[in-house]
C-alpha cells in the first residue's frame, strides 16, 4: 500500500479507470454476442437493430482507446459480413 498521498490518489483512480474500461469492452462483447445469436436464430429485425448497437459499442470502444481500430475494422467487417449473409 502507498504511504504517499498522490500514490494513493493514483491506487484510487485506476480501480475507477479499470472500472469503466470493463464496463466499455463488455459492453461491446455482449452487444456482439447478441448480434451472433439473431444471426444464428435467423432473425433478420433483432439482428438488425443488435447490429446496429454493436457497431456503436465497437466505435466507442476504439474512440476512447480500448482496442485498436484495426481490430474495431474487422471487428466490423465480420459482423457486416454476418448480416449480409443472412
Amino acid at each position: 500500500m502507498p504511504n504517499i498521498a498522490s500514490a494513493k490518489k493514483r491506487v484510487r483512480s485506476n480501480a475507477k479507470k479499470t472500472n469503466v474500461n470493463t464496463l466499455v469492452i463488455s459492453s461491446m462483447r455482449t452487444a456482439i454476442k447478441k448480434f451472433e445469436k439473431e444471426v444464428k436464430a435467423e432473425n433478420k429485425e433483432a439482428a438488425s437493430t443488435n447490429y446496429n448497437i454493436a457497431i456503436q459499442r465497437i466505435d466507442k470502444a476504439m474512440s476512447s482507446g480500448k482496442i485498436h481500430k484495426n481490430k474495431a475494422a474487422r471487428l466490423k467487417s465480420r459482423l457486416t459480413k454476418m448480416k449480409n449473409a443472412m
